[in-house]
């Protein structure tokens, strides 16, 4: 078992290779191992790429006859942009699977397993199995869950505070922060704001200090469309959710290749649960949320908010300035939302602290949550 996790702990390295590029695939990595050495590895880049398990079988070639494959998410049983994994398995020879974890959908969990082991192959699986679920959470919850996993990132003072009274917040938190930040984003399929953000600080909110082969998508809340057409914004890449109809404002975006999307209200505001369903047919699997406390607060009501990274600065604003969240008032402490910390990290003279929320027994048991 200990070489078992030694070469699953290889193919996680090799699958985070893909931790900017692969959506809306997931991260995989693979390594072939023959009489205790490696004899080929590999990983997926890119969406319409081989898959983790072709790249090592290539690398093996003849090698990979009596093999034993270790990979880090179940291969795949059927066709979409590449032919099944679990086939050129089969038909390279290999003689055992070592899988970190099940393909989460529902749809197709299981077939790459009972199609290996129609052929013979012995299949072991559960190797890392949260370590696998952490590196492919989102792909993980939109699967589970129908929509993608949210985190939210948010620069802040000792006392909580994201800005003073009014409104001004450049820059609480230093450079090294803001340059986490771009990872995150780089990381992620989009990046989710509301109105507000965009009216008071005319943000780009691309990657701009880290290397990336893609940008993320854009996704502007923005029930009245208020949006304007001189917005840096106001491009390709942005999607604005939107309760307003009017086909003539919608164009003068479209011509600049903004895409709007009208959904269900709920309470006169975009619904939450349309906008999760909406990003879920989208296939993006992580959303980095960069928004005031309207919205995190909305987000965090409705139980969407599955992680928070926040900044804090070595600051106090005090009682006058903004808070992290508005949204319903907390009158008893087991009203309280319940996170926990899974890290804590400075970057300068800033703290970042991530924390997560507790879920439930079921996704527990699933072996789909990360610890």
């Amino acid at each position: 078992m200990n070489e078992d996790m030694n070469w699953m702990f290889r193919a996680l390295a090799l699958a985070e290779h893909g931790l900017y590029s692969t959506t809306p695939n997931p991260r995989v990595g693979c390594v072939l191992v023959k009489e205790g050495i490696c004899v080929g590895e590999g990983f997926h880049l890119r969406a319409g790429q081989p898959h983790a398990e072709v790249m090592a079988l290539s690398a093996a070639g003849e090698a990979a006859r009596g093999a034993t494959a270790y990979v880090t998410l179940e291969p795949c049983s059927h066709f979409g942009r590449t032919p099944p994994c679990s086939d050129a398995l089969i038909n390279a020879g290999v003689i055992r699977v070592v899988v970190a974890m099940r393909d989460p959908n529902p749809l197709v969990s299981g077939g790459g397993i009972k199609r290996l082991e129609a052929a013979g192959i012995k299949v072991d699986c559960g190797v890392l199995a949260e370590k696998a679920g952490a590196l492919n959470i989102g792909f993980v919850w939109r699967h589970q869950l129908g929509r993608p996993f949210i985190r939210s990132k948010i620069g802040a003072t000792l006392d909580g505070k994201t800005a003073v009274s009014n409104g001004e917040s450049r820059w609480i938190t230093g450079e090294d922060a803001r340059i986490d930040v771009h990872r995150w984003r780089a990381r992620s399929c989009a990046v989710l704001t509301g109105i507000g953000t965009i009216l008071e600080d005319n943000p780009e909110l691309t990657v701009r200090h880290v290397p990336t082969t893609r940008q993320p998508l854009r996704i502007v809340v923005d029930s009245s469309l208020r949006f304007q057409p001189d917005h840096k914004m106001a491009c390709s890449g942005t999607h604005v959710v939107t309760l307003n109809e009017n086909i003539a404002l919608h164009k003068r975006f479209e011509d600049r290749g903004v895409i709007i999307s009208v959904v269900e209200s709920r309470s006169g505001q975009v619904s939450l649960d349309a906008l999760m369903a909406l990003m879920a047919r989208m296939e993006l699997n992580e959303v980095l949320l960069e928004a005031g406390p309207t919205l995190n607060g909305a987000l965090l009501d409705s139980g969407f908010i599955d992680e928070l990274i926040i900044y804090f600065a070595p600051l106090i604003l005090k009682e006058q300035a903004r808070g992290m969240f508005t949204g319903r008032p907390v009158v008893q402490l087991d009203q309280a939302e319940a996170f926990r910390f899974v890290n804590t990290t400075y970057m300068g003279e800033d703290l970042r602290v991530i924390a997560r929320r507790q879920y439930s027994e079921l996704l527990q048991e699933s072996g789909c949550l990360p610890v």
